[in-house]
Order: structure tokens, then sequence, then C-alpha cells
């Protein structure tokens, strides 16, 4: 019997890039989960302001899962780094793959400027250290649609936290990535997909141990 249904989210290709190494770590994950007392659903995220969230929702509301893992990208991070929180802002450095540019904006006009991570964010990057694979937690999210996605993640009526992911590429390296982090540049990591599925791998196993505290009744 499944115990437990965790949603893991990645994001499509951004700008001129193929790939993206949140969505190519989230099927990965996908491919290899074996336990089956957690069942995870996965689900890819567009990198717009505009659809983004409409998408995260229906996905929700679709697999009624007990958490949700959004994973984004992020060009200027060697390490995989779980979001603490997320800002009320949206300030995009270059546009969406809609066009769309928001400055200075908040997402809600009466919403709370942060929302706090609903799961234990150190917990879950002990755990991605525990399986051989850098981390360490971040406080911020940056503005873009990841930050975006973030905010709405911590307002769900499940738990759920955002999760950057260097921007890992089969080839070369990625053309984008400093919308999360202004001011830096494409970082190289030492990092490879098959880190990356193994963090979330971690993280998800984490997570689900965080639901079984706070539920040990949950079967």
């Amino acid at each position: 019997m499944v115990g437990m249904r965790i949603l893991v989210t990645g994001f499509e290709p951004f700008g001129d890039d193929t790939e993206n190494a949140s969505i190519t770590a989230v099927n990965m994950l996908d491919g290899r989960w074996s336990d089956e007392n957690v069942q995870i659903v996965t689900g890819a995220l567009p990198v717009t302001f505009g659809t983004a969230g409409t998408v995260l929702h229906e996905l929700v509301a679709r697999y009624r899962p007990d958490a949700v893992l959004a994973v984004g990208e992020a060009g200027g991070r060697t390490s995989v780094t779980p979001e603490s929180r997320a800002v009320n802002d949206m300030d995009a450095r270059i546009p969406d793959n809609a066009g769309l540019q928001p400055r200075a904006q908040p997402i809600f006009e009466d919403g709370p400027k942060f929302r706090e991570s609903a799961l234990d964010v150190e917990a879950i990057a002990d755990a991605v250290r525990g399986a051989g694979v850098a981390s360490e937690v971040s406080d911020d999210a940056g503005r873009f649609v990841c930050n975006y996605i973030a905010y709405l993640v911590a307002g769900l009526e499940v738990p759920g936290a955002f999760i950057h992911v260097p921007a890992v590429r089969s080839e070369g390296e990625a053309s984008t990535g400093a919308e999360t982090d202004p001011g830096t540049v494409p970082a190289a990591s030492e990092l490879g997909f098959e880190d990356l599925a193994t963090a979330l791998e971690a993280a998800v196993h984490e997570t689900a141990r965080q639901l079984q505290t706070e539920n040990p009744a949950a079967e």
C-alpha cells in the first residue's frame, strides 16, 4: 500500500538552452524510484510568470499530494540548495519564455513579504550531504520564476519546499542562469545529473520522514 504521495516538479528548458537540469534530474528520479511506501508523481512547469503557477496548482489538484518539492536550476551555484524562504517580489533581469519581464512587482499585493518553507530544509540539506552530494541551505531564491514558484509552494495547503540545483548540461555550459543570482555568471559545477538525481532521491526520503513524524499513523 502506498503510504504517501509526493509531487516533484522541474522546469522546462529556458531561453536558448535545450536542457534544464531540474526537469532532467526529476525525470531521472522518477525512473529510478523504488520505494513502494512512497509514491512520487512528477510534472514540468513552464518558465513563465503567467502560467507556471497555474500548472503547479493543476498538478496539485490532479495528484492531491501529501507534499510538494519544486526543483529549479541556478546557473551561479555549484551545490544543491534547498531554499528556506521565498519573497513576495517579481523582478526579472531578463524576460521569461513568454517574453514577460515584471520589474519590482509583488506576487500578491496583500501577501506577506516572505513565506517560509513548510519543510525542514536544514534536514533536507543534511540528507543530501549524507547521500554524498554537496548541499547547503539558501535564503534567497532570486526574483525570477523559481522564486515565484517557491512563494506559491510555501502557500499551499500541503507542506512543500523549493530546491535549486546547479545548471548541469550534457555538453558545454548553460547559456543562462544568472537570473537566480543577479551579478553572477554561470558557474561550472562538479556535480552531474546522477548526483542531482541522488540528491532529489535523498530529499524525497527526508520529506517522507518529516511527514511520517508529523503523522505517525500514516500508512
